[in-house]
């Protein structure tokens, strides 16, 4: 995209402020190596082509804009004279990629002083060397910054993580390891009881109703109703009061154990009317120990269960097993950055999701998206706990357009207005010095908006604070593009 060449005036263009402190004859060869063009109304170049010019312009009016996801949003319009944009970087070389950082076009008939990338770069060099090392050690010196900080900030974010599900892994285990131990106790005493019923007074057919009555007793522990701590208690009372009217030593004991596994005073006369009286008391011991014995069992079934859904949650957390672009279950990702999180949250947070299960899956970078999530929760608990500690977070999803909607909601603070439209820069943080980086926003803007060409926005008012993620239902057609890191330079 060109314009028409016009006369260039060493005087006029002198008159710009960018060139207003230029010697005569430096004037003179900017003219002679650069030109004037005039742009009708439509672009000048376009964001992400490679960038072989320098504009500043003379007259006329100009708007630059970056993409969005789908759309061009315009950052600036304006009409002031010697305003610039284009290759401003040309002066570092091959060292960062020279292309055009956002779009330009003209509203009107608008003239620039135009200059080729390669002459800017070596004029840069040659009048202004202290200033070109300057500058190249602000940028390279961020950029190196911005990696560091960022390789910190991932880091300690493992560490927590890790805490965290160390912690949650914690539980279950060492339940398991108790409901062992004392299912090891059990087992002994059912050995210790057997031996006493072998050797008592008992013919082989009380022994075969003992031992079916057992069977049917073990499989009523598996289908035990809820009980509300009334009930329990109303059942308990029940059931301890008929094993002492039957004889029945230290029921009260026993009575919580029968109760849980689901056994009421009806259970309790069939099993009284299939064997003998005599036998009643020795019997009850035994089906006490078989209740205790599926009881525990359970137990350990649950806790292991639970440890499993762990190892899945951070297996699927991390995508450790699976390729780095792929079409995935956003609320699969959700619920396994939910879990991994869970130890970060305070006892006060509630967590309500409200998902659309109708949605399809999407084409992502599912490991990055899980970063996204983790940044954006770690944030609502904190507004949260500034709030005091007390309230909610909500995580919803539903269908937007052709889009796919990810909100995060949290009732804390909220964002000030002043602040709101640079929470998204790097280095960026409200938190207090040594807490935070600045970078989670900005990296989540970056894999949201740049590497998967959707929308990430906010809005805020106090206790309504939402994190909205939009994404694309199919890919684009362009190619993959590669993994985003923390170390590249910020959109």
């Amino acid at each position: 995209m060109s314009g028409r060449p016009v006369p260039c005036s060493p005087k006029e263009i002198g008159a710009l402020f960018l060139f207003e402190e230029l010697s005569a004859e430096q004037l003179g060869r900017l003219c002679a190596e650069g030109r004037v063009e005039l742009f009708e109304p439509g672009p000048v170049y376009a964001e992400g082509d490679p960038a072989t010019c320098f504009y500043v312009m003379i007259e006329g009016t100009v708007v630059l804009s970056r993409r969005v996801g789908a759309d061009d949003v315009e950052v600036t319009r304006t009409s002031q004279r010697g305003v610039y944009g284009g290759a401003m970087q040309a002066y570092l070389g091959d060292r960062v990629q020279q292309v055009y950082r956002n779009s330009m076009r003209v509203t009107e008939p608008t003239r620039f002083f135009v200059l080729p990338a390669a002459t800017f770069a070596a004029i840069m060099r040659e009048w202004f060397p202290m200033a070109v090392h300057l500058l190249e050690g602000l940028f390279f010196g961020s950029k190196n910054t911005q990696a560091a900080v960022g390789q910190r900030e991932r880091l300690l974010a493992l560490g927590s993580l890790s805490a965290g599900l160390t912690h949650e892994l914690n539980n279950p285990a060492a339940a398991a390891v108790r409901a062992t131990a004392a299912l090891r106790e059990r087992v002994a005493r059912m050995r210790h009881k057997l031996a006493v019923i072998a050797e008592g007074p008992f013919s082989r057919d009380q022994l075969a109703n003992l031992i079916e009555i057992q069977e049917r007793t073990a499989e009523r522990v598996g289908k035990a109703p809820a009980l509300s701590p009334m009930e329990a208690a109303d059942r308990e009372d029940a059931v301890s009061d008929w094993l002492e009217e039957h004889g029945v030593a230290q029921g009260w004991q026993s009575a919580p154990v029968f109760v849980q596994a689901g056994l009421d005073v009806d259970w309790l006369e069939q099993v009284a009317a299939a064997v003998d009286e005599e036998i009643l008391p020795g019997a009850m011991g035994w089906l006490g120990y078989t209740v205790e014995t599926e009881l525990l069992m359970d137990e350990i079934a649950d806790s292991t269960t639970r440890v499993s859904r762990l190892v899945d949650a951070a297996k699927q957390y991390s995508q450790l097993d699976r390729a780095p672009y792929q079409v995935a279950d956003v609320h699969e990702l959700l619920d396994s950055t939910l879990l991994m999180l869970a130890g970060k949250r305070g006892p006060g947070i509630r967590v309500v999701k409200e998902y659309d299960r109708t949605l399809p899956r999407v084409p992502g970078y599912p490991a990055e998206l899980n970063q996204v999530w983790t940044n954006l929760i770690d944030n609502a608990v904190a507004a949260i706990e500034d709030a005091g500690g007390e309230g909610t977070l909500t995580v919803r999803t539903a269908r937007h357009d052709d889009q796919l909607l990810v909100e995060f909601r949290d009732t804390g603070p909220g964002v000030p207005p002043e602040i709101r439209g640079r929470i998204f820069d790097p280095f960026f943080t409200t938190k207090p010095v040594g807490q935070g980086t600045g970078l989670g926003l900005d990296i989540s803007w970056r894999i949201v908006v740049d590497k998967h060409h959707g929308e990430l926005r906010v809005e805020s008012v106090p206790g309504d604070t939402r994190f909205q993620v939009l994404l694309p239902l199919t890919a684009p057609a362009a190619d993959v593009p590669s993994p985003i890191s923390a170390s590249e330079e910020p959109a």
